[in-house]
């Protein structure tokens, strides 16, 4: 019996059921250390070649403190960073030191692991600060778990799995003896808890973290069940026990792919589908390992769709829009995508053609990708046609986005992202309308992405911030206002008409703005595959009594004014705007974002202001790159010689 589709489960039998599956003893990723004839070829690859020097290093290196201080800065400061730097130095040292000791096999790295494994156990937490603001876990000893306990208890236990009686024997009690009581005994009796009720009590009691995450629909969900399921598969020895927690994550993971639109839009952003899709992947495929291959989620229906997210997503030459939290220059995860277009027979950009074997991530992720897996046993795959990627456009009209691209078998140097959606998205910004050019291997005019998180990020001033609200993003401002927020601040599709000349998409965005008054506000995007390209973006605009009105581009780059154009620089990338408007004369003025900004520079805002308040009014920008060839060494412009 192969069981694909994800479905609502918990019965008795269906623990028995699972548990026939599986095999005696523990099913961890990867081989143990004892199995010599494959770490030894791993030692062999070039990939591998500076694993045992730079864990050397760290031998002679102590581990970097973490005081009480350090993790009480975030509920006193909102600074998350520091902690975090310090957590992921010592927390990566259990990889780092573990693999070295699989490839080399001499016993070097065992004492300093003992003493890694000793100093975690001795946290008074494994909750991150930023998500136990108020401290309960710091100071009460409730047992909780986040996204850092799960991962952290997947990475220990995968380095029991790998080393067992290695390791030395009081270390190893003492993570056992941790993983139990911090994560299987909380979320088993939380699991039990809503099996024996069919529901769970509401008050804020032990657990109440994880009954959140594993009813949300957003990446905590696929990354906390893929580390507390990973860990039970890696640590625990009976088959029912085991079972149980396949079980789980068979009836709470579906809240995960419901967080993705029908057409499989992550509206988290990219950054966070290589976060919670590859743990999702990660979970499937040590479930599919651990079943012999019995159970195989990444073969559901369900699944499909998001895991081909990035490959619609992308603009032309691995540039893709930076929608929602994540970099401006975000990229999927090659590892990952070359991963699921092998094991899904999709079609395979040339970014996404690399060795799966390598060192890099948690410690799970290497155990996973060097070892035998989904990708690399044919009777994995399923079987069908591969899956052609999209060529001029990536419709996700679920999500209300639109992805432009050159005429087939043209060196595409012009594309662009059109977002429609609503201000109710998962880490969500208020972007209705938003819009990216990118020229070559540039996003010239952008969504400059997320702020460098603080305690504000995730809290009722989240929309102070100029990089979430709607004036960091190339959006009117209707009468003064920004946009509002939540699932009503929508933009309604008007219209779509896509041939292979041009493509075209009307919008309403008054959804987006609580204006008394407001009788129109409409952006009709239409972009062209001729000529070199272009993009018009129109916004017409109509009020009961005279009103301010302005729009804005937002780049990286440089800009400068010509009159009714203005020509904007970032590198060897160029853009001209040509500005027609009606209804009032305008300014152009330049606010820097300046906000803590995960770009290398401030975002510009370049606003479009109508000097007059008016009833009626018709912005429309017609954007078109410029040849490299005409572009001096200034970035200006130039004659052709």
């Amino acid at each position: 019996m192969i069981v694909n589709e994800v479905s609502v489960v918990g019965s008795t039998e269906q623990v028995r059921a699972i548990s026939r599956m599986l095999g005696d003893g523990r099913s961890g990723l990867g081989r143990p250390i004892g199995e010599r004839a494959v770490w030894e070829a791993l030692a062999r690859k070039p990939a591998f070649e500076k694993v045992v020097p730079e864990a050397a290093k760290l031998l002679e290196s102590p581990l970097p403190e973490q005081p009480d201080e350090l993790y009480l800065e975030y509920s006193r400061t909102g600074n998350r960073t520091r902690w975090q730097e310090v957590a992921g130095k010592r927390r990566g040292r259990i990889r780092a030191l573990a693999m070295a000791e699989c490839l080399e096999n001499r016993g070097r790295f065992l004492l300093a692991l003992a003493a890694v494994i000793r100093a975690l156990c001795a946290e008074r937490t494994w909750v991150m600060p930023a998500h136990d603001p108020r401290l309960t876990t710091f100071t009460s000893g409730r047992l909780d778990i986040d996204l850092g306990a799960a991962m952290l208890a997947w990475e220990l236990a995968s380095a029991d799995w790998l080393l067992g009686e290695r390791l030395e024997p009081q270390a190893r009690t003492l993570l056992r003896d941790n993983l139990r009581t911090r994560i299987f005994d909380p979320y088993r009796a939380i699991i039990e808890e809503h099996r024996r009720n069919k529901c769970w009590r509401t008050t804020n009691d032990n657990g109440s973290t994880i009954k959140w995450w594993l009813t949300t629909h957003n990446n905590w969900n696929a990354v906390c069940l893929a580390g507390v399921t990973g860990a039970a598969l890696a640590m625990l020895e009976a088959r029912e026990d085991r079972a149980f927690y396949i079980d789980a994550a068979a009836e709470f993971v579906q809240n995960f792919l419901r967080g993705f639109t029908a057409d499989g839009y992550c509206s988290e952003g990219l950054g966070y589908w290589n976060y919670g899709f590859s743990h999702y992947v990660f979970l499937a495929e040590a479930i599919r390992q651990a079943t012999a291959g019995q159970i195989d989620w990444l073969r559901s229906d369900a699944a499909r769709m998001p895991a081909r997210f990035p490959l619609r997503l992308e603009l032309a030459n691995g540039v893709f829009p930076a929608f929602a939290d994540c970099p401006a220059k975000a990229s999927p995860d090659a590892r990952l995508v070359t991963f699921l277009c092998r094991r899904l027979s999709l079609e395979q950009p040339a970014s996404a053609n690399v060795d799966l074997a390598g060192p890099g991530g948690m410690l799970y992720e290497p155990l996973l990708y060097s070892f035998a897996n989904g990708a690399t046993d044919e009777t994995a795959a399923p079987g069908a046609t591969t899956v052609a990627r999209d060529i001029r456009r990536s419709w996700f009209d679920a999500a209300g986005v639109l992805v432009c691209r050159p005429a087939e078998g043209v060196r595409g140097r012009f594309a662009v992202a059109l977002k429609g959606g609503h201000n109710d998205e998962h880490h969500n910004h208020n972007d209705v309308g938003s819009f990216v050019v990118a020229v070559d291997r540039c996003a010239v005019l952008l969504d400059a992405g997320g702020e460098v998180y603080t305690s504000r990020t995730f809290s009722s001033r989240r929309y102070e911030s100029q990089a979430l609200n709607s004036f960091g993003h190339p959006v009117p401002r209707v009468a003064g206002a920004m946009q509002r927020t939540g699932g009503e601040a929508c933009a309604r599709v008007l219209k779509t008409e896509f041939c292979e000349a041009q493509d075209t998409i009307v919008f309403d965005l008054r959804p987006a703005y609580d204006v008394p008054g407001l009788e129109q506000l409409q952006r009709t995007f239409v972009y062209s595959r001729q000529d070199g390209g272009s993009l018009i973006v129109e916004d017409r605009v109509r009020f009961a009594a005279p009103q301010a009105f302005e729009t804005a581009l937002i780049t990286l780059g440089n800009w400068r004014r010509e009159g009714d154009t203005l020509v904007v620089t970032d590198g060897d990338a160029v853009v001209q705007v040509r500005l027609l408007v009606t209804g009032s004369d305008f300014d152009v003025q330049e606010t820097i974002i300046r906000e803590n900004m995960q770009t290398a520079v401030p975002p510009k805002r370049i606003s479009v202001v109508l000097r007059q308040p008016v009833i009626a009014a018709q912005v429309t920008q017609i954007i078109t790159p410029v040849a490299a060839a005409v572009v001096g060494g200034s970035g200006h412009p130039r004659p052709r010689a």
